[in-house]
């Protein structure tokens, strides 16, 4: 039987699970309970592997949760991508902010945002961890950043508005929009909320 890499980059013999499976359990393992609130005990339960297996094919648990993030990254949070390539920047911002509802809100996803709760408080050991995902927020804002620098060039916002602090100013309607679904808000109840937003932008179609 030949051999291959592994997700570390590693030559071992092929794997007897899923590995794609496996870290999507991961990634949700973690989405719904954090960085540090997630126990091995229950990423191991969630992959159907036993912890040798987790770290031969992942290595240990920060670079597990690294790789969650990563797959969270280009798949459910696919709708941002898409939307920053929008035409029109009114157009980006009604996308991003409805499909951010759209993902919150859908049915056996685990509450929240991993970006965003996945390890915003930690404990002194998780330090690496946690600013880890301050840099992934600030690719984030930096991304729409660009875009906004984009519209601001073309005309299509004012030009006193700083690309900066727009940017910073959606981060929190984004985080917020995350708290507010922790707490059970209903995908009709952020709608609203986008739609006030929406309404102060001048945003409306």
């Amino acid at each position: 039987m030949s051999e291959k890499k592994n997700s570390n980059g590693r030559m071992g013999r092929p794997r007897g699970f899923d590995e794609d499976a496996a870290l999507e359990a991961a990634m949700r393992v973690f989405w719904e309970k954090s960085y540090d609130g997630a126990t091995m005990s229950e990423l191991t339960a969630a992959m159907g592997i036993n912890r040798s297996s987790m770290y031969a094919a992942f290595g240990d648990k920060e670079q597990l949760f690294r790789l969650a993030v990563e797959r969270y990254a280009v798949g459910q949070m696919s709708y941002l991508h898409a939307a920053l390539r929008e035409k029109s920047f009114k157009e980006v911002v009604r996308a991003a902010l409805k499909g951010m509802v759209e993902f919150l809100s859908t049915p056996g996803n685990p509450r929240g945002c991993l970006s965003v709760q996945g390890a915003l408080a930690t404990s002194a050991e998780s330090e690496s961890v946690k600013q880890m995902m301050v840099e992934v927020r600030k690719q984030g804002e930096l991304a729409l950043r660009k875009r906004i620098q984009e519209a601001k060039k073309d005309g299509e916002i004012p030009a006193d508005i700083n690309p900066s602090d727009y940017a910073r100013f959606f981060s929190l309607i984004v985080a917020g929009l995350a708290v507010q679904s922790v707490n059970g808000a209903t995908r009709a109840e952020m709608q609203r909320s986008v739609e006030i937003l929406l309404g102060l932008l001048n945003y409306q179609t």
